[in-house]
């Protein structure tokens, strides 16, 4: 029988994808981002969507959505909103509404009683406040007779083209030993996925253009883009937002690898020309084939980040920052092109959690190894 989940802050699904590709069967999904919960209907059809926020959640409702009693549902996952803690929010703090969510997602434990938590965040959770929040989460969950652990896992350390930090913290009520996964590239390992390795087989697309649904550009030539194709024959979501002119002069200036700090002065916006030649350290970067994406943020704008193509004068797509994601190529993004950018900013790589997914099933059979091994010593002593 498959292990039961519910995802919690489920967003577009991108944890809840990456347990059901670890072999879980994922029972519910909550979140208030309207966009978010239509594409994660869409694409988890096996699952129950329950919308609104999660303050209004009860345990009932998740209970009667799973068709599951408490304490019989196997693991409540779940990011609750992570502005409040991520370094690029200048005003971040516990005074952030956003950054008491957590509580919620205990309470929502203490109901469900589960007996595996994990619960991901950004780095930033565990300097705010000296690192008050962390030790906070940790008593709470030990009130609720949680053994708990954290660890900042990299994306790119487990096949995703990308640098992304997360803190991920597991938590069980059972003696099971409690196991992150070990990375799987880097050196000494399989070699990183490349930018060009996620998205090399993509059609082209000119500067805000829109063809619509399309054919793949080449064959699935790495490992990757097979995994990444599986289940899809055709390219959605690949429309490129429209720049202006002024944008398009100033990328012809950026090499691969190159920034802002390629444009020529006259052309750099006007608050960039008083801008330390040491700040802004990603903004109008262009990407290296070869190289790793920079975090996908909820925005790909060219202002903020190394979102511009390789190859060409325009921003990624959509289908292009969720291929750096790891989302495969059959989950479509519903709602604008603004919301569809920020759920794959917001999610967990799948390819991330289904390694974390995997780790919690390697406890979970250590634990039932140890558990014969009793038996027998048993019968044995008898």
């Amino acid at each position: 029988m498959k292990k039961t989940v519910i995802d919690l802050f489920c967003g577009a699904g991108g944890l809840s994808e990456g347990f059901r590709q670890a072999g879980f069967h994922v029972l519910a999904g909550n979140d208030f981002f309207e966009a978010a919960g239509e594409t994660y209907a869409a694409t988890h059809p096996e699952s129950t969507f329950i919308p609104g926020p999660v303050q209004d959640l009860t345990a009932d409702k998740l209970l009667g959505a799973a068709k599951l009693f408490p304490g019989k549902l196997d693991v409540l996952v779940g990011g609750p909103p992570c502005q409040a803690y991520s370094v690029y929010n200048h005003q971040r703090g516990t005074h952030d509404e956003r950054a008491n969510l957590f509580r919620e997602y205990l309470r929502i434990v203490e109901e469900l009683q589960p007996k595996w938590v994990v619960m991901e965040n950004v780095t930033g959770i565990t300097s705010i406040d000296g690192g008050e929040v962390v030790e906070t989460i940790r008593r709470e969950f030990a009130r609720l007779n949680y053994r708990v652990e954290f660890k900042t896992l990299k994306a790119e350390e487990f096949g995703v083209p990308q640098e992304r930090r997360r803190v991920f913290f597991i938590g069980t009520r059972t003696d099971a030993p409690i196991l992150f996964p070990q990375p799987t590239h880097g050196p000494g390992l399989k070699k990183f996925t490349t930018i060009w390795d996620a998205i090399g087989d993509l059609p082209i697309v000119e500067n805000g253009q829109d063809s619509g649904v399309t054919d793949y550009a080449a064959e699935a030539r790495v490992w990757y883009q097979k995994y990444i194709r599986k289940g899809s024959k055709q390219v959605h979501n690949h429309a490129a937002p429209k720049l202006g002119a002024i944008n398009i002069e100033r990328m012809r200036h950026i090499p691969q690898g190159g920034s802002w700090r390629d444009i020529p002065f006259d052309l750099l916006p006007e608050g960039m020309k008083r801008a330390k030649r040491s700040d802004h350290t990603k903004r109008y970067g262009r990407m290296k084939p070869d190289g790793l994406s920079c975090t996908v943020l909820t925005k790909c704008d060219v202002h903020w980040g190394a979102y511009i193509h390789p190859i060409q004068n325009r921003a990624i797509t959509v289908r292009e920052a969720a291929r750096l994601q790891s989302f495969p190529d059959w989950f479509i993004f519903r709602g604008s092109k603004t919301d569809q950018y920020t759920q794959i900013g917001n999610a967990v790589p799948p390819l991330l959690g289904k390694k974390v997914a995997e780790a919690l099933l390697t406890a979970a059979s250590e634990r039932v190894s140890l558990e014969d091994t009793d038996s027998k010593e048993v019968i044995a002593a008898e």
